[in-house]
């Protein structure tokens, strides 16, 4: 494969990378310490994400154990998290926080399963707008001869085929994830 078509599928697997971490922050009704990643707390002035300034571990399948390294944090991190949409209510025992995790009823697993198919049409806009910056940019450049474009230009459909097929893939099994606990 051409230089530019790698170029492309590297920007294209990073989309597809983005969309792995981002479907990990979605409440599937499991514990899990990716529901924390996108969390942020006033931290002296700056946001500074909960999993930097605290451990968090899963004591339990539905439960998760927030222990900040400054005791003073724990006021901060129940606010941060009463003001996200996470829908958890942590429970302040002092020098730690204890979330649980309930269960999912039907209609907020539909919910979250139209938001991770709106992460994944996010994330299809994305690998087509990689795939029309190179495209523009293969037709601008004239050094190139026009079977040389065609075939690159070929190439470049091909990848921007399959990593969109991956990505309803990947939407596909987070669905079966959520309808079937």
């Amino acid at each position: 494969m051409d230089e530019i078509v790698l170029e492309a599928q590297g920007k294209m697997n990073k989309s597809i990378e983005i969309l792995h971490s981002t479907l990990a922050t979605l409440r599937t009704g499991k514990a899990s310490p990716a529901l924390l990643n996108n969390l942020e707390i006033d931290y002296y002035g700056s946001m500074t994400p909960v999993n930097q300034i605290s451990s968090i571990s899963v004591p339990e399948p539905r439960q998760l154990l927030i222990k900040p390294y400054d005791r003073n944090d724990v006021k901060a991190i129940v606010t941060a998290i009463n003001a996200s949409d996470l829908g958890l209510n942590p429970i302040n025992e002092g020098t730690q926080i204890r979330l649980m995790i309930p269960v999912l009823t039907e209609e907020r697993r539909r919910d979250i399963t139209k938001q991770a198919h709106k992460y994944g049409e996010e994330t299809k806009v994305s690998i087509r707008n990689v795939r029309r910056d190179y495209i523009d940019f293969i037709k601008n450049d004239d050094s190139m001869s026009e079977d040389y474009q065609k075939r690159v230009l070929d190439d470049m459909q091909k990848i921007t085929d399959e990593a969109i097929k991956s990505v309803d893939q990947i939407i596909a099994e987070k669905d079966k994830e959520l309808m079937s606990l």
